[in-house]
């Protein structure tokens, strides 16, 4: 019942995957993240207002 422990190196599966143009494009567009962050924003304050009210 002994097993066989090989230590192997790195594979390929062991890295994240790699962000497509579009991904890095939107990730990294300024106006976009202003419209997440107040959108987001939005979110929240309507959950408190209504736990207030």
């Amino acid at each position: 019942m002994e097993q066989n422990m090989k230590v192997r190196g790195y594979k390929d599966e062991y890295y994240p995957p790699i962000p497509t143009r579009g991904t890095r494009f939107w990730r990294t567009n300024f106006m976009y993240q202003i419209y997440k962050f107040f959108r987001l924003n939005y979110k929240i304050m309507r959950i408190v207002v209504k736990g207030h009210s």
